[in-house]
């Protein structure tokens, strides 16, 4: 059983839930995000992240709240400074057929947990709780503006998840997965329409299985 660790809610991600675990004694903590929940297509992605103590990043936020280069240029810097450990893994459309997409999230999210070296003894995981996650945790609502890891974890998940949509839109250039990134919009819709769904598609989600059109573009 773990420990709760009792957390203020900040005004803008800091280092205080990070700080509240550490001192329950926890001696590894990451903050975890995903990205992709609810696309038509693609992988589910999440990202683990742990900030050694007293890490700064000017800018750091909640991904949704910041531009697409702001991301981008935050992805390459916590990416190639070595005190912040990280992983970032997924869960596959196949799987998100066979399991759904809150335990496929939530696979996701365990693997990218389970993926830092050293081991990790303490996660706290945007959103709401994860029943029978492998490891210590604490959810967090709205963990993405309030935690530092969080906030990292989740520039780390986003990124991730774009940059593999854009090569998927060069080997399937008609559905315009560079622009929409697999959500359902209209365009997304009227391509699946006039070119049928791909391997990518996840055929469990409504507007795909809604279709009725043949599997395996």
């Amino acid at each position: 059983m773990s420990r709760k660790v009792q957390v203020e809610i900040p005004p803008a991600p800091d280092m205080t839930a990070e700080a509240a675990a550490y001192a329950a004694g926890y001696k590894h903590v990451c903050g975890i995000d995903e990205a992709g929940r609810g696309p038509l297509a693609g992988p589910v992605v999440a990202a683990a992240v742990v900030l050694p103590p007293g890490y700064d990043i000017p800018g750091l936020n909640d991904s949704k709240k910041l531009t697409a280069k702001k991301r981008d240029a935050l992805y390459e810097q916590l990416m190639a400074d070595e005190r912040v450990l990280k992983c970032v893994a997924e869960a596959t459309v196949q799987e998100i057929d066979e399991l759904n997409i809150l335990r496929a999230t939530h696979l996701a999210m365990a693997r990218a947990a389970q993926g830092i070296t050293p081991a990790v003894d303490f996660c706290l995981i945007d959103g709401l709780a994860v029943p029978n996650f492998p490891l210590p945790s604490q959810n967090m609502v709205k963990g993405d503006a309030r935690c530092l890891s969080i906030a990292a974890a989740s520039v780390l998940a986003k990124v991730t998840r774009d940059r593999y949509m854009q090569r998927l839109a060069e080997e399937f250039p008609q559905y315009g997965f560079d622009r929409h990134a697999g959500y359902g919009t209209k365009a997304h819709l009227e391509a699946i329409r006039k070119y049928g769904v791909t391997i990518h598609h996840r055929c469990t989600f409504a507007p795909v299985a809604q279709m009725e059109l043949p599997l395996g573009l």
